[in-house]
């Protein structure tokens, strides 16, 4: 190939100046947008202080949120009582009203104690006992029964005409009374021994013992592992062993914090008769068991135990779910069928009278600049909590944003068909009906039911404000802070419920388009 003599080049650039002399800015185009999206986002990550707030972030929280979605947690704590332990279980645990799980287990023993029992006002009637193993009063001491602090409390502060409280009694008792010695526990793969002065916990291979002065220091027999740290000398020891739970060892108790995967009592709560039985067990008792409630089946029975579930509230929960999609259509149809002859006189080309146009688009403006969520904290002071705010709040903001997108389809036709309809002598209704409709009607029905899918959404945030609807009822298992697997049960069902509709959206639009292009 032979090489382009300089003549030849010269003429070639002298030809296509546009190309070979192109100004600066449109050579430098390209690489001025890279560099200003970098300085943008330089710009963004100092101005909202990203790189603190990844550095400061409490990942360990963000960690424990995001197992609480996929398990949950058993609670013990293990109170020193003088030489003995106490193991107390939360309230509504979910091992049920007794626990006695296999992975702790506790030793026991009959003793004779010494307590102290206070008798109200002398009248033989026993309010309260008292151990007095380790008591720090000391017998003869000020404010003890037998030292005073030489005042007469039965008359100091009582006013002219009220009688004096008699003075409580005690008297010492020795009781026979079954105690914990010690407790082992299993955590995944860290194994424990909680003494009254002493926890041993062996994990990873290596062993920390920890003693205990109740009430005062908690010390550490050397130095600690990767697994455990003590932020203050003589504080509390907290040990984690990952996805299995963690133990917290304090000078008072020992709290242990065992973690499970799964949802727990999903199907029964602790007070169902079904509660703690296997799947072929709950199948047979449905369906050859005995009854366990003669008034009805136990077919019922396990229906409506797992309806009414306290832990879940599945029922609640479905109610709340259909009232949410209930508030989106219903709020999308009033707003459609509002917004749809609005458009017509908001049009230019369809009503050519100035201030009607402007005095329209400039309410639509109104209705839609105004947040959904503003409109349902407005609403939900004027009507109360509940659906009619919701409802209220979509058809409002959905009002200006269809009257916005027909009035601007409606300005876009084609006005030739109009113009045949109205050459045949039709009257001006018939003219929008025949020359207008059938060219928007598809694209109002497609934006329509768009709205409708994405309302379904919507109401779900709108609702934690009061405004009815699932969203409520998700902001309050948020705010406990506790209950995020029943937030992952909610946040499934949204899911699940904005698929279907989505689905069901795109199969209709695809219909309505598919329709307009064969009339096209």
């Amino acid at each position: 190939m032979n090489a382009l003599s300089s003549e030849a080049v010269d003429s070639i650039v002298s030809r296509h100046q546009a190309v070979f002399n192109r100004p600066f800015l449109e050579r430098a185009r390209t690489p001025l947008i890279a560099l200003a999206a970098v300085a943008y986002l330089g710009f963004a990550w100092v101005f909202f202080g990203i790189g603190a707030t990844f550095a400061n972030g409490n990942w360990g929280i963000a960690g424990n949120y995001l197992a609480d979605w996929v398990s949950y947690e058993a609670r013990p704590d293990i109170e020193y009582d003088g030489d003995y332990l106490r193991v107390e279980f939360p309230r509504f645990s979910p091992l049920g009203e007794k626990p006695d799980p296999g992975w702790l287990r506790k030793t026991s023993e009959t003793v004779e104690r010494e307590i102290t029992v206070e008798i109200d006002g002398g009248r033989g009637t026993e309010t309260s006992s008292k151990s007095t193993v380790n008591s720090f009063m000391v017998q003869g001491a000020p404010g003890t029964q037998e030292g005073g602090s030489g005042i007469d409390s039965s008359t100091s502060g009582l006013k002219q005409g009220q009688v004096a409280e008699p003075e409580p009694v005690t008297e010492t008792r020795i009781v026979t009374e079954t105690v914990v010695t010690r407790v082992e526990l299993e955590l995944g793969g860290a194994k424990a021994q909680v003494l009254p002065r002493l926890v041993r916990v062996d994990y990873g291979g290596g062993t920390l013992e920890i003693d205990i002065v109740p009430e005062q220091t908690v010390v550490a027999r050397g130095p600690l592992p990767d697994w455990a740290s003590q932020r203050n000398e003589g504080g509390y020891i907290l040990m984690n062993f990952g996805f299995a739970g963690s133990i917290e060892v304090e000078s008072d108790e020992v709290k242990v914090r065992r973690r499970f995967l799964g949802w727990e009592n999903f199907w029964f709560d602790t007070y169902s008769p079904f509660w703690g039985k296997s799947f072929s067990e709950v199948v047979g008792l449905i369906f050859s068991g005995d009854r366990l409630d003669p008034a009805v089946s136990n077919a019922a029975l396990a229906w409506d135990n797992f309806l009414y579930n306290a832990e879940w509230q599945h029922a609640d929960v479905w109610i709340k779910l259909l009232q949410t999609i209930v508030m989106a259509f219903v709020a999308t149809l009033f707003a459609t069928f509002v917004a749809l002859p609005l458009s017509f006189f908001a049009a230019r080309n369809i009503t050519p009278y100035r201030l009607v146009n402007q005095v329209l688009k400039r309410l639509f403006d109104f209705l839609r600049c105004v947040d959904m969520l503003i409109w349902a904290l407005f609403f939900t002071r004027a009507f109360g909590p509940g659906p009619l705010a919701g409802i209220s709040a979509i058809f409002f903001t959905d009002t200006g944003t269809f009257g916005k997108l027909y009035s601007e389809a409606l300005e876009n036709i084609d006005d030739r068909q109009r113009e045949g309809i109205r050459s045949v002598g039709a009257a001006p209704v018939l003219v929008q009906r025949f020359g207008v409709l059938p060219q928007v009607l598809p694209v109002f029905a497609s934006q329509s039911l768009y709205f409708w899918e994405s309302n379904t959404r919507s109401a779900t945030i709108i609702g934690a404000v009061g405004a009815g609807g699932i969203g409520l009822k998700l902001w309050e298992a948020m705010r406990t802070n506790a209950d995020w697997e029943n937030v992952a049960y909610m946040v499934i069902l949204i899911l699940i419920t904005v698929f279907v509709f989505d689905n069901i959206s795109n199969a209709i639009r695809g219909r309505v388009m598919g329709r307009e292009s064969r009339l096209g």
